[in-house]
């Protein structure tokens, strides 16, 4: 009889405490993952501040940082294709980021892979719409369309210059990013150090589209 009491006890108890410590392991490695993602490019600005955009120290920099996201990428998959889109009820809200992060430091056939799981996530509550947003306007760039809600800024090289990536109907771009909890482009932009005019936007759009895709 002792023995029968201590099967069913191991059997129906531990289910739910185990399901805890795997939920705890996988936030404990996102929040790894998310130090990794974030410790070169938080020194972007200042090795290129300090040394050029063409320097040794910032090509070396770059280069750890595209060897670091490719190690967080194989981590992050195999969570994904195990347990899927997990929530912040699971994991937390930071290692709920990490997730996406990780994504949309990627490679675009990566992100392309996870677009539809990540949607489904954002759905069903698991992943923030905001989120999912800026991994549509990076696709939708890297793919040579128009980015949908502006989140998407690049740099001109050569007269130093930052600007918004090509974006669709600019005069609707506060409505669309509201619509998935983004705060207004001019707010957004003000951040960053950028003034947002829409209307000159509108006057620089067709020279900004055949130069940026042009490089791409």
């Amino acid at each position: 009889m002792k023995l029968k009491l201590l099967a069913v006890f191991f059997i129906s108890c531990p289910l739910t405490t185990f399901g805890q410590n795997v939920y705890k392991d996988i936030t404990e490695q996102l929040l790894s993952i998310d130090e990794l993602d974030q410790k070169y490019r938080n020194q972007i600005d200042e090795t290129i501040s300090r040394f050029g955009n063409n320097s040794k120290e910032a090509k070396e920099l770059f280069k750890n940082m595209k060897t670091t996201d490719s190690l967080n990428l194989i981590q992050v998959e195999k969570i994904l294709n195990r347990h899927g889109w997990l929530g912040s009820d699971k994991i937390g809200s930071q290692a709920n980021t990490t997730l996406f992060m990780v994504i949309q430091h990627s490679d675009l056939p990566t992100q392309i892979k996870y677009l539809p799981m990540m949607k489904a996530a954002v759905k069903q509550g698991n992943a923030k719409a905001g989120s999912l947003a800026l991994l549509e306007d990076r696709v939708a760039l890297k793919q040579g369309k128009k980015q949908i809600y502006g989140s998407q800024v690049s740099w001109n090289m050569e007269t130093d210059v930052s600007f918004v990536a090509p974006l669709e109907d600019p005069d609707n771009v506060d409505k669309r990013r509201a619509e998935v909890g983004l705060p207004k482009l001019e707010t957004y932009l003000a951040e960053i150090g950028l003034k947002w005019d829409v209307e000159q936007y509108k006057k620089e759009l067709p020279a900004l589209e055949s130069t940026f895709f042009k490089k791409k």
